[in-house]
């Protein structure tokens, strides 16, 4: 039996008393052919409405989206192929190959076009497509690269067989050789040859005639040309006993193209692995406690089955299933691979924890906060899917000029053959082979998405998510970098900047009477006062004093929007606004403070002043150094802020940025952004994903600080999952470095094709040494992208 399905099918059939059948019939059942594709029968099922709800999702716009993994992806040709094709579908409103993870990316109308319409056409150009199943796919790759590395390998072992045999005759110029030996020879290199033609050179000779049947040559077509081009002629020359044979030629160009083949697969699983590190972080199932808190009772479950409020156990070395919050136990979680930081940090009961991170040290309970569908780490996989599905301007342009490349190549090795015809007939055939070999239109469209791929999969592993296509390019050309303030360029949380001591401000009871001691002291208190209260100011105070002897209040009360009071050791003490802590005092302060934009809290009690304090949102350590790179990569650096003037001016002033900006709402800073482009500037926004949407949306290209739910609703070009600004400006040092490569390739394959072509028809190439040179164009192209994958790490 062909598969399984045919295997259960026939014994129901012997079972059921019909055994006859197979006597009887009169002609085989259909059967799958051998690429494995679905008979349209069973391509109808995904078109059932239960099916649909399980692949496919319903956008604003009422139409369906899906991802499909697609089998026999050779190289960039094959994308630009599948994408044509289906831009000819009734009905698909956007279709986007994903090349590096080999994924189509799927929005169409149900109302004129099914997903069986779909596969069907993929089928009809040679391509397998199934809605995305990781299990599928993965052994499908597996299965994918074993197969091109055998082709490979007997490509390979064919190319040092035959060279064993004509170079002799290569050397034999002098008539040395005997006729009967030169013939020998020959028939053995074509015995030897046909393993590679018929075996290693399926991938092209399938590439070919997929895209002549879609009537979009693409860059298979000059390649299998060559290729059997040359064969032909040099079976031709074998059995008339005389001309010229390129058997050599023809193992050595399969051998070497298929050399550049693997190396490009390599790049593209390479620039896969990312994603595929987030898909497989998840674990498939969890311990759940059923009854808790009451009788527990552990319970394996499946991942997907955990419903918000379940609780489960998570034991040292397993992975969080779910979002959650921790209710009971501490521990210290591996959150590296949702935000590229290497060291663990430490979780207590009542912090929450995204589902990927890995629990470091001791066991814990966790109570699920979402669905796994709804998680930290499948919304990171949603946006990094979404992520390959457009393609920036370059990779389009490239696109294109490749397209034509192709119709323009077949054109001119036609002349290039009719012209030598007259001139030379004995040259005519081995040049018109050496044009269509040596050109390398695979390298023009390789240049751009293998250095992009590795690239953006570089920066994902450093915590930065690229998420449309055009970011690097356009960061590069940015005249203008814009930052917000709060929870930007600062921590977003209160911080106690200083502590001022007044008057009052009595020495302790310590053998340690300096104004150091006295500060503690007056920090002291202000924790004990704060200690009840929930506002952020409080919790400033209680991290400042988290390393002294804790203090006690008593009979503490409030009054909303003043401050805080409290008895302590007896003494009646006041924080908060200076008119608040006055009435306790009753005397007027004879050090006034000045307005910085910091927060100003007094303490007192009855007859003296003790201490001022200086609050305020504390710069990120890195803050000063990103805008520093900015400024000396002659960007003009500017701050918006819907705080006070004053504290944007101070923290601009810290920070040395000249135009600062601030009580702006959200639309004046859209209309800031938008005046600047109106002017010509390109700008880039660095903003917190959800306060700034609207402006994240208007710039050129935006960042946005992301975390938790929060990713979802960003409307952010890039989103910084590591939470660190400096992100930012190694984003734009591997944008410049992106740029170079993509133009250092595009130049090559330019150079390249411009100069080997015209040297092939002028007859000055012979197909081996134009093998050797298209091979090596590609591979060239391929590992030139690969050195953007060994970006620098940041400076932690």
């Amino acid at each position: 039996m062909c598969c399984p399905g045919c295997e259960a099918v026939a014994q129901a059939i012997v079972d059921s008393g019909f055994s006859d059948n197979y006597r009887s019939r009169t002609s085989y059942a259909n059967t799958a052919d051998a690429g494995g594709a679905l008979v349209p029968p069973e391509l109808r099922l995904f078109d059932a409405e239960e099916e649909q709800q399980r692949y496919a999702t319903v956008g604003d716009d009422n139409l369906r989206e899906a991802v499909f993994s697609v089998e026999g992806i050779r190289c960039a040709a094959c994308v630009w192929l599948i994408e044509r094709r289906l831009a000819r579908l009734p009905g698909v409103a956007q279709a986007g190959m994903n090349v590096a993870t080999e994924r189509l990316h799927l929005r169409w109308d149900p109302a004129r076009c099914k997903p069986s319409d779909v596969l069907q056409s993929m089928r009809q150009v040679g391509y397998t497509a199934y809605p995305f199943d990781p299990v599928r796919q993965g052994a499908q790759l597996q299965k994918a690269g074993r197969k091109l590395f055998r082709q490979l390998f007997v490509a390979g072992l064919s190319m040092m067989q035959v060279m064993m045999y004509a170079v002799p005759v290569y050397l034999a110029t002098d008539g040395t050789m005997d006729a009967d030996m030169e013939t020998m020879m020959r028939w053995a290199s074509l015995l030897l040859t046909v393993p590679a033609v018929v075996y290693s050179a399926q991938p092209f000779f399938a590439g070919a005639w997929a895209s002549l049947r879609s009537r979009s040559p693409g860059m298979d077509v000059p390649v299998a040309l060559g290729i059997g081009a040359a064969f032909i002629g040099s079976v031709a020359a074998t059995l008339r006993g005389h001309g010229d044979v390129y058997f050599d030629s023809v193992t050595m160009f399969i051998f070497l193209l298929l050399c550049s083949r693997y190396l490009e697969v390599i790049a593209r699983r390479r620039a896969a692995t990312a994603l595929e590190r987030l898909q497989h972080a998840l674990p498939a199932s969890a311990t759940r406690l059923a009854g808790y808190p009451g009788n527990v009772a552990d319970e394996v479950v499946g991942a997907a089955q955990l419903q918000a409020g379940d609780v489960i156990r998570v034991r040292p070395g397993e992975a969080f299933a779910v979002d959650g919050v921790l209710i009971d136990g501490e521990t210290s979680v591996d959150l590296s691979l949702l935000t590229g930081e290497s060291r663990p940090q430490h979780k207590r009961s009542g912090e929450a924890i995204p589902g990927g991170a890995i629990n470091a040290s001791q066991p814990v309970l966790l109570r699920v906060s979402r669905a796994v569908a709804e998680s930290t780490l499948s919304t990171l996989v949603k946006l990094i899917e979404r992520a390959g599905q457009g393609k920036p301007q370059l990779a389009l342009w490239a696109d294109k000029v490749a397209g034509w490349f192709v119709i323009a190549l077949l054109i001119l090795a036609v002349t290039v053959f009719a012209v030598w015809w007259l001139i030379d007939p004995s040259r005519a055939w081995p040049i018109a082979i050496a044009v269509l070999v040596v050109s390398c239109p695979c390298a023009l469209s390789l240049a751009t998405p293998s250095a992009l791929a590795a690239a953006t999969d570089a920066l994902l592993r450093q915590g930065v998510l690229v998420i449309q296509p055009h970011v690097l390019e356009t960061l590069h050309r940015a005249t203008h970098i814009v930052f917000d303030k709060t929870g930007t360029l600062t921590e977003g949380r209160p911080v106690l900047q200083s502590c001022d001591l007044l008057d009052g401000a009595a020495k302790p009871e310590r053998p340690d009477g300096t104004d150091n001691a006295r500060r503690d002291h007056a920090l002291q208190l202000a924790a004990a006062l704060e200690a009840s209260s929930l506002h952020p100011l409080a919790r400033a105070f209680t991290q400042a004093a988290s390393s002294l002897p804790p203090l006690t209040a008593q009979a503490a009360g409030s009054v909303a929007g003043e401050g805080l009071w409290g008895a302590i050791d007896g003494t009646t003490y006041r924080i908060g606004r200076h008119d608040f802590v006055a009435a306790l005092v009753g005397l007027p302060l004879a050090q006034p403070g000045s307005d910085d934009g910091a927060s100003t809290v007094y303490l007192g009690r009855a007859g003296a002043w003790i201490a001022r304090f200086a609050l305020s949102d504390a710069l990120r350590p890195e803050a000063a150094e990103v805008v520093a790179y900015f400024r000396r990569a002659g960007k003009e650096v500017r701050l918006l802020s819907g705080d006070r003037q004053q504290t944007v001016d101070r923290i601009a002033a810290q920070l040395g940025i000249a135009n600062a900006f601030g009580a702006q709402l959200p639309d004046q800073k859209l209309a800031h952004v938008q005046a600047l482009q109106a002017q010509g500037a390109v700008v880039a926004m660095v903003g917190d994903g959800i306060n700034d949407a609207a402006v994240l949306k208007a710039a050129d290209v935006s960042f946005a600080m992301g975390s938790g739910a929060a990713l979802a609703q960003t409307h952010a070009d890039t989103v910084l999952l590591s939470g660190r600004l400096d992100a930012v400006s190694c984003a734009a040092r591997t944008a410049g470095r992106t740029m170079a490569v993509v133009r250092q390739n595009l130049w090559w394959a330019s150079v390249y094709n411009l100069v080997a072509i015209p040297a092939a028809a002028l007859g000055w190439l012979n197909p081996w040494m134009a093998g050797v040179g298209m091979s090596l164009s590609s591979a060239i192209v391929v590992a030139n992208a690969l050195r953007l994958s060994r970006i620098a790490h940041r400076r932690q």
